[in-house]
């Protein structure tokens, strides 16, 4: 494992400036010297000194492939392996050189080192499927570079690994959706069946108040009260008392009509 993590860690491969003396007559010694000079600096890890020279070189010669490889290759020194799209990051210049050295550099191993240096960048940034394309490039320029068929590989397996992981966190939310929706109905549900319990409660309740109103007025039930009775018993007695009396008054007129002579005295 420990030897795959260096492997995959940023290569900086400097490019001496005999090297593109072989492929191109268009170099200056200023040029070369400045190249020279900056893989000096390289060397003893002074990484902005290099830059400096780098690109002195590249005013000498904008074309020049080694200058704009070993420029890429001390900027990234620079940046550790910070991301590449945050904002002046030196690390985004580097990767716009890689990326024209790798597709226009006419040295085979220039555009190699290219491609597999980017590949590395992809990687360090989790950008597998970018990484496996930038691998892929560095062997067909060169298919016996097994450090980049071994990353090439390990960018795979991650892919894979990235892939399953997305899935399942598609297959989670797409959980949690229906879970979701599943309760939104429910609740749903839960109203709508609150909302006819209480139409036939108030329906019921309505119902009763008209069955009230239609029906005739209850008698009141129970026995006459005290003070009722004793005015119904009153004038029963008053009336009573009347009566007799009357009864008395006329058997006094029929004792007193018996009690006188009739006819004419003689």
């Amino acid at each position: 494992m420990k030897r795959i993590v260096l492997i995959i860690l940023l290569t900086a491969v400097i490019l001496p400036a005999m090297a593109q003396e072989k492929v191109k007559d268009t170099s200056t010694r200023k040029e070369r010297n400045y190249i020279r000079e900056g893989n000096n600096y390289y060397e003893e890890k002074r990484f902005a000194d290099a830059e400096v020279a780098y690109r002195k070189a590249l005013e000498e010669n904008a074309a020049s492939e080694i200058a704009m490889y070993n420029l890429a290759t001390s900027l990234i020194r620079q940046s550790g392996s910070a991301n590449p799209n945050d904002g002046n990051n030196p690390m985004a210049e580097a990767q716009s050189l890689l990326q024209n050295v790798a597709q226009t550099a006419t040295d085979m191993s220039v555009a190699e080192n290219a491609f597999y240096n980017l590949g590395n960048m992809a990687f360090n940034q989790q950008q597998y499927d970018q990484a496996i394309n930038m691998y892929k490039g560095a062997l067909r320029k060169n298919p016996d570079n097994d450090k980049a068929r071994e990353n090439l590989r390990l960018a795979q397996l991650k892919l894979q690994q990235q892939q399953q992981d997305q899935d399942k966190q598609d297959q989670n939310k797409d959980q949690d959706k229906q879970d979701q929706n599943k309760d939104q109905q429910q609740q749903q549900q839960n109203q709508d069946q609150n909302k006819d319990q209480d139409k036939q409660d108030q329906d019921q309740n309505q119902q009763q108040k008209q069955d009230q109103q239609q029906q005739p007025p209850q008698q009141q039930q129970g026995g006459i009260s005290d003070a009722n009775a004793n005015k119904i018993l009153k004038a029963m007695e008053n009336e009573e008392n009347a009566t007799r009396r009357k009864v008395q008054e006329m058997k006094k007129k029929e004792a007193g009509a018996a009690g006188r002579p009739t006819g004419k005295q003689w």
